[in-house]
């Protein structure tokens, strides 16, 4: 090997051995561990995190900021992605650990939910906001001080009648003729995650806001 190779070398594996892209994003998605509530309507976060990791072929699975998370690269960007493993009602917790590990703003925090005021398989996005009673979007705006976080929430739908209880609702699964909508609204959700990280809530807003429109049947 000449001198010239060796210096090459050496100028190769200094070139692999830069420092990495530093963290700028966290998505996060709400929901409960455990295989008791895998299936439930308040899973709904966790059921795009799944999707998304499955798009992109990354995992959230190392056990870090009370949650699961994973790193990917989305829009452009590093990304910290967070299940947090706290249960629903202190989610806040887990979030604010790793924001204030990778010093990331609320801008650039988003956060994947259910809501029962949408309709099965609409999806809404949103720059900021109250938690609109979703009690792990509360915790993080307790936790982090701020509500001004974008936000993709995913339709879950109402309760069957106004005495139905509400934690019944939430915890109970989605039911097979609601598939095929929540389906279509998580992978529409994971799309969002990218384009709103890329372009900016209004062009994710423009593009995944709302239901996606049903074919005609032929006549």
């Amino acid at each position: 090997m000449s001198i010239f190779d060796i210096f090459a070398k050496l100028e190769q594996e200094k070139k692999s051995k830069a420092p990495a892209q530093p963290v700028e994003w966290l998505v996060v998605g709400l929901g409960n561990p455990g295989k008791k509530y895998e299936n439930t309507r308040h899973n709904t976060g966790f059921r795009v995190m799944d999707a998304l990791c499955a798009k992109h072929n990354v995992r959230c699975d190392r056990a870090k900021f009370k949650a699961l998370t994973g790193e990917a690269v989305l829009g452009g960007k590093r990304v910290l992605l967070v299940k947090p493993q706290t249960f629903m009602n202190l989610s806040g917790e887990a979030v604010r650990a790793a924001a204030d590990f990778y010093k990331i703003p609320p801008e650039h925090i988003l956060v994947i939910f259910d809501d029962i005021s949408l309709p099965v398989g609409t999806l809404r996005i949103r720059p900021k906001g109250s938690a609109g009673g979703q009690n792990g979007v509360k915790s993080i705006i307790e936790q982090l001080g701020s509500d001004q976080f974008p936000r993709i929430k995913v339709g879950i739908g109402a309760k069957p009648h106004p005495d139905y209880d509400l934690a019944d609702w939430v915890l109970s699964n989605i039911k097979e003729d609601e598939l095929p909508d929540m389906n279509d609204a998580v992978n529409r959700a994971v799309l969002a995650v990218s384009e709103l990280i890329e372009n900016g809530v209004p062009s994710a807003t423009q593009k995944y806001n709302g239901k996606a429109a049903q074919p005609k049947n032929c006549k």
